[in-house]
């Protein structure tokens, strides 16, 4: 029997015209540009030697497509809990421009109108959370930035808005894992992009 902990690799999809300008994407439902196909099909051999007992996927097709691309398609299951943030009245918007009209607006703190609050999201992540250490082995987890935030803020116990101190790229890769046991949540990556 192996005393390895498992580790959760964690990946944001890759670059859409809307992630490339910095607009709020939740629901839209974007394809990957070339350039996020291409940062994709790079994650493959990162991945390829790693056994997997659970692989996930947001439904919408930016992340779907980078799971495809990163070679795992044929073992993925789509995960609603893995949808991104709902942005609700500030869907395609930047924050800049969100920010004309409300200047002290933090998503992480705020929410957004007609969309999701922070303890919504994070009652999402904390079920993938606990679909994940319930596999028994590694899990590979693919899907959009502030979920994804939020999900490794939760990982360790914190509060949902913690993660707004996580920067998340495009095409990146994340390791949640334990230091010496279960009830020892760490990072292990965070936010690697080989191009």
């Amino acid at each position: 029997m192996s005393t390895e902990l498992p580790t959760v690799y964690v990946v944001r999809h890759g670059e859409t015209a809307w992630s490339r300008t910095g607009q709020h994407t939740g629901l839209t439902d974007l394809p990957l540009t070339a350039a996020g196909e291409q940062a994709a099909r790079a994650l493959a051999p990162r991945l390829q030697s790693v056994p997997f007992a659970l692989v996930l996927t947001s439904p919408l097709q930016r992340a779907a497509r980078t799971c495809d691309l990163a070679g795992f398609a044929d073992a993925a299951r789509l995960d609603p809990d893995l949808y991104e943030w709902d942005y609700g009245a500030y869907e395609g918007r930047r924050t800049d421009q969100i920010r004309a009209e409300r200047p002290q607006w933090e998503l992480f703190r705020d929410g957004c109108p007609g969309g999701e609050s922070v303890l919504a999201v994070a009652a999402r992540a904390d079920r993938v959370i606990a679909r994940v250490r319930a596999c028994g082995g590694n899990a590979l987890v693919f899907s959009s930035g502030h979920i994804l935030r939020v999900l490794a803020a939760r990982w360790l116990g914190q509060p949902p808005e913690t993660g707004r101190l996580l920067q998340l790229g495009t095409a990146s890769l994340s390791m949640l894992g334990y230091e010496h046991g279960p009830d020892e949540p760490v990072v292990h990556l965070w936010n690697e992009m080989r191009r």
